[in-house]
């Protein structure tokens, strides 16, 4: 037997899920705060996500490939320099647009320790290839510079969420550039 018909637009509610998750993290976000965000009832959350689990799940998972997205263009760009400037740049950017919460979901939560390395792994490769095409100098310790390079991400994302304005944020970003060798 069919169910009701949604009485609203899933991709609309996933969208303020995954805000509501943004501005408070999973703890502090409860199927009231959700379904309030969302505008939708508790039984319609658990009939279109599951539990609250599940649907933060599928929010972060939404969150995670659009940052990997752009973190994919910025490191496809022609050199280690221009690439790592660019992510640092398009972080100091988001972090600070007031259209949507401070900071970065992916670098604050706790649960999402696995999207974080996956961010530190994507690094990690484009400074491979800054090594094997002279970008960056060889013994170049691509694994501690990547794992920088996220904590200085995270940084970040704290200091924006903390409250810290955008050339506060973009001077962090100036700094940790300033620190990539060659």
């Amino acid at each position: 037997m069919a169910g009701r018909p949604r009485s609203f637009d899933r991709d609309t509610a996933l969208a303020a899920a995954v805000e509501q998750f943004w501005r408070e993290g999973y703890d502090a976000s409860s199927v009231a705060t959700l379904t309030a965000a969302m505008g939708i009832s508790p039984p319609s959350l658990y009939a279109a996500f599951g539990d609250k689990q599940a649907l933060f799940e599928e929010a972060s998972q939404a969150y995670a490939q659009r940052m990997l997205d752009g973190l994919d263009r910025a490191l496809a760009l022609q050199t280690t320099r221009e690439a790592v400037q660019r992510v640092l740049e398009d972080t100091a950017r988001a972090h600070t647009d007031r259209a949507t919460p401070p900071g970065c979901l992916a670098l604050t939560e706790p649960r999402l320790a696995g999207q974080r390395d996956e961010v530190r792994r994507r690094l990690q490769a484009r400074l491979d290839q800054g090594v094997s095409e002279g970008d960056l100098p060889a013994g170049t310790r691509t694994d501690e510079l990547a794992a920088y390079l996220v904590a200085v991400l995270r940084g970040m994302s704290g200091c924006a969420r903390d409250g810290g304005a955008a050339p506060e944020v973009r001077a962090i970003a100036r700094s940790a550039l300033a620190a990539l060798p060659g």
